[in-house]
C-alpha cells in the first residue's frame, strides 16, 4: 500500500474527515486488483442475470455491478479517510483514539435509543488539566418508536467528564438548547418528571436554554454556579446548540451531528473543558 504525501501525512495539514478522500479514491482504484474485482463482480452479475431472467436482464445487471465498483470503492476510500483525520488529531493533542464502542450510559442523552455507541471517541486530557473524552455518539430508535418520518439514527458530538466533586452539591442539572429542542426528541421527557425549572434573572441565558434541576436543589448554590461569568459565557461564547446534562458527577456535554473536523472538534473540546472547569471550581469552593 502506498503511503500518502508527505504534506498530507503531516497531522497538521489534516483539518476535516474527508481531506485524504480523493487521495485514497484515486490510489485505490489505481490498483489493479480492484479493478479485477469490479470486472469479476460484473460477469458473475452478468451472468446470473442470464441464467434467470435472460440476456437484457443479464445486461442489465452487468451496468448496475459495474457501476456499484467505483461507488464501493469511494465509500472504502471515505472511511480511510476519517481514519488518516482523526489518528491525525489524536496524535496532534496527546489523546487515545477508539474505534466502535459504548459508552457510559450516565445520563438521559446517554441512555437514548434501542442500541447506542461512540463510532469513534477521543480520550484523554481536554484542556486545563480536564481529563475526559470527546465522542462521535450515535443512537438508534427502532422503527415502532419513531413518531414520524426522521431518521430513527440520530447523532451527536459528546464531551464526557466526571466532575465527583459536584455531586453533593448539585445531584442534577440539565441545560438544553432551545434552538436544538426539537432534535432530542423524548429526552425531555427523562427529566422532566424528576427535575424542576430553573430561573436565574437572565432574559439573555433564559432565550438560549431551558434549565432544569432536580427537586430540593439548593438554589443559592445553583445562583452561585451560574456565576455573571460563566452566563455570559454560555449566552455570547458557548457554541450555537450546545447543552449539557449533568447526573451523579457525570457530566455530558453534547451538540448536534458528528464533529468531523479540526475545528468542531477543538469547539467541543473547549467548551466541555469550560463547563467541567466552572463545575469543579464551584464545587471546590
Amino acid at each position: 500500500m502506498s503511503s500518502p504525501p508527505a504534506a498530507a501525512s503531516n497531522s497538521a495539514a489534516l483539518g476535516d474527515a474527508d481531506d485524504l478522500r480523493g487521495f485514497h479514491f484515486k490510489r485505490l482504484m489505481r490498483k489493479p486488483l480492484t479493478w479485477l474485482l469490479i470486472v469479476g463482480f460484473t460477469i458473475v452479475a452478468g451472468g446470473l442475470g442470464v441464467l434467470f431472467f435472460g440476456p437484457v436482464a443479464g445486461a442489465v445487471l452487468a451496468v448496475i455491478a459495474f457501476a456499484l465498483g467505483p461507488i464501493t470503492v469511494f465509500a472504502i476510500a471515505d472511511a480511510q479517510s476519517g481514519d488518516a483525520f482523526f489518528a491525525a488529531y489524536a496524535k496532534q493533542h496527546d489523546l487515545t483514539l477508539a474505534a466502535r464502542g459504548p459508552l457510559p450510559e450516565a445520563t438521559p442523552l446517554l441512555r437514548k435509543g434501542n442500541e447506542r455507541f461512540a463510532e469513534r471517541s477521543l480520550s484523554g486530557t481536554l484542556g486545563d488539566g480536564v481529563e475526559g473524552t470527546i465522542a462521535l455518539y450515535t443512537y438508534e430508535l427502532a422503527a415502532n418508536d419513531s413518531k414520524d418520518d426522521r431518521s430513527d439514527r440520530h447523532r451527536f458530538t459528546v464531551g464526557l467528564v466526571e466532575v465527583p466533586e459536584s455531586a453533593g452539591h448539585l445531584p442534577e442539572l440539565y441545560c438544553r438548547s432551545r434552538a436544538d429542542a426539537g432534535a432530542l426528541e423524548g429526552i425531555a421527557d427523562a427529566f422532566g418528571d424528576a427535575g424542576q425549572p430553573v430561573t436565574l434573572e437572565s432574559a439573555a441565558l433564559d432565550e438560549r436554554y431551558e434549565i432544569s434541576a432536580g427537586k430540593g436543589q439548593d438554589e443559592n448554590w445553583l445562583r452561585q454556579l451560574f456565576s455573571p461569568t460563566f452566563i455570559v459565557w454560555l449566552t455570547d461564547s458557548a457554541p450555537t446548540g450546545f447543552a449539557f446534562e449533568l447526573v451523579d458527577g457525570s457530566l455530558c456535554c453534547y451538540l448536534r451531528g458528528h464533529a468531523e473536523n479540526t475545528g468542531a472538534l477543538d469547539t467541543m473540546r473547549k467548551a466541555t473543558v469550560a463547563v467541567a472547569s466552572r463545575l469543579g471550581d464551584e464545587s471546590k469552593e
